[in-house]
């Protein structure tokens, strides 16, 4: 049976609301393929496998946005030089150095939790709510023709923060994270959105990619303490 889903701005807007149960998802299906992977290979293997995975599904959507992040605040000396880089399809040193650096932390984290499998579930959930706030409390600023983004990020209510941010809070509770989780997302939240402030004068769909890949690593590195 063929399902019909009528698209429209408004919807594509208010489904952002769902980006930590999509995370959620997603890390249920990560843990259930480490699960089975570490039946009969070790955990750094296992590991590589779960995000050789990861890159797959996702499309590295958020790692390409970390990488454009990079190249455009670290190349760019004006704020229009610094979207037209991260508008660039073409990576550059500072991305490849970006994207390097985090996905190698990312395998080091995972290897040394207790628990593999609950680093898998809860990260890619906790993550999402960052770029949530990000769009509450910063402006939109690239084309607004041409961006692909515009649907998402033109405003986010209050009312879908807070029932978002139930949600995590929720989740944390369950498994005992609630301080790692907090302090992940209001951190990455105030440095990271300090820094688009300052250098962009608000947030482009790069940054909110970006936000989803250091607070999911600010989450991993409080879980491994």
């Amino acid at each position: 049976m063929l399902v019909k889903v009528d698209y429209s701005p408004q919807l594509m807007n208010q489904c952002s609301v769902y980006f930590p149960l999509v995370g959620l998802l997603l890390g249920g299906l990560y843990a259930g393929f480490y699960s089975v992977l570490e039946l009969w290979w070790p955990p750094l293997v296992c590991v590589l496998l779960v995000l050789a995975f990861h890159l797959w599904v996702t499309g590295a959507f958020h790692e390409d946005g970390m990488a454009d992040s990079a190249d455009g605040l670290g190349g760019g000396y004006t704020v229009a030089r610094r979207l037209e880089i991260m508008k660039d399809s073409r990576i550059g040193t500072y991305g490849a150095a970006a994207l390097i650096m985090v996905l190698l932390l990312k395998v080091a984290l995972l290897t040394e939790l207790p628990s593999v499998w609950l680093g898998l579930l809860l990260a890619p959930a906790v993550s999402r709510l960052t770029p949530l706030c990000l769009m509450r409390w910063l402006p939109y600023v690239t084309d607004p023709d041409g961006s692909k983004s515009k649907p998402v990020a033109e405003g986010f209510s209050r009312d879908r923060l807070l029932a978002a941010v139930t949600g995590i809070v929720i989740l944390a509770l369950v498994f005992q994270v609630v301080i790692a989780a907090l302090v992940a997302v209001v951190l990455v939240f105030l440095v990271w959105g300090a820094m688009l402030k300052k250098s962009l004068g608000g947030y482009t769909g790069d940054a909110l990619g970006a936000s989803v890949v250091l607070s999911e690593l600010l989450f991993l590195l409080l879980l491994a303490v």
